[in-house]
């Protein structure tokens, strides 16, 4: 089922409902000359030609979709040939026309909002009132979040990804994550992800202190013991599943209410769920600095892989000595 997607310049001159199926953008040809603002026998030229250099083939980039047209004082449905964001970049380098590459841009942003989130939110048609399939998305989504078997607070990334305003490059949407990160972790530890690195590393300690790493693990990687989650033990597994299954349940209610959530929104919600729990918010970065925490983590490794190199060569020591014995 096509899912359509309003596009309208910044002047408001052109607007254009764009057809999305198939992870791919599609305009038909009289929506190219006015994305672009050429006439019909110009786009026309540049279809033709780019199908003729063998630049695109014609099976992977035309598909024909039902349309209503009014002609006269009829309603007539007619299927018309569309072209996919493929047709539409290479048309855009024949043409070069700046308005055409604001809409390649605006295009490839809601592809990247589908390749990031699972879909992509109709925020002109949701204001409007005429399409609600967002929410309707959003509420799979979310059931399938709850069923994965990610980890508690990776889950919760996952939530903020829906946020109609999440930005996967943008660097405040990296820090936005960490702050998450340390939210939960200090409501059910009260530490950060820093200070659990720093104060529970110990390669004295099995598995160097890791109490929810992976016991069956043969080997531990220098990646593993930076990472804060791999330090949390059986009960603050259990309450941080208990908050997070909370948090879940209320992201699926806000969906259900085909209510929009914001990155903020989200986590203005986190510290009401935390706050209900009992549990103390975050109010401060923490005494140790990541750099800090991942310096005695290396240390620490560098001391363990030492250890384990002595303890093997007193075992092939040993079992030198055995095999002598053996031909003695």
């Amino acid at each position: 089922m096509s899912e359509i997607l309003i596009y309208q310049n910044e002047s408001g001159e052109i607007k254009v409902d764009v057809r999305f199926e198939e992870k791919s953008i599609w305009l038909s040809q009289s929506q190219l000359c006015d994305v672009f603002g050429k006439s019909k026998a110009t786009i026309s030229e540049h279809i033709s030609n780019i199908f003729d250099e063998g630049e695109l083939d014609y099976i992977s980039t035309v598909r024909k979709f039902r349309t209503v047209r009014i002609e006269g004082e009829r309603e007539v449905a007619r299927e018309i040939d569309f072209y996919n964001l493929d047709m539409i970049i290479a048309i855009g380098f024949r043409v070069k026309s700046p308005q055409g590459t604001k809409f390649r841009i605006w295009a490839t942003k809601r592809l990247n909002d589908y390749i990031t989130k699972g879909f992509v939110l109709n925020d002109e048609r949701f204001k409007n009132g005429t399409n609600m399939s967002y929410f309707d998305e959003l509420q799979k989504r979310l059931r399938d979040i709850r069923i994965s078997e990610r980890f508690f607070y990776q889950k919760i990334k996952d939530i903020y990804m829906t946020s109609i305003d999440y930005d996967p490059k943008n660097e405040k949407t990296i820090e936005f994550f960490k702050i998450v990160q340390n939210k939960l972790l200090w409501a059910i530890s009260s530490q950060t992800a820093a200070e659990l690195v720093h104060n529970r590393v110990d390669m004295s300690l099995p598995l160097m202190g890791m109490q929810s790493f992976d016991k069956t693990s043969k080997n531990i990687a220098k990646k593993d013991v930076s990472i804060a989650k791999n330090y949390l033990n059986k009960e603050e597994i259990k309450l941080l599943g208990l908050l997070v299954e909370q948090y879940l349940a209320f992201a699926e209610t806000m969906a259900s209410q085909r209510k929009p959530m914001r990155m903020n929104d989200w986590i203005e919600r986190l510290d009401a769920i935390l706050s209900i729990n009992g549990r103390e918010l975050l109010s401060h970065k923490g005494k140790i600095a990541h750099d800090m925490a991942v310096k005695k983590s290396e240390i620490e490794y560098e001391k363990y892989k030492q250890n384990l190199q002595e303890i093997e060569k007193q075992l092939s020591l040993k079992e030198l000595e055995q095999d002598i014995k053996k031909l003695m």
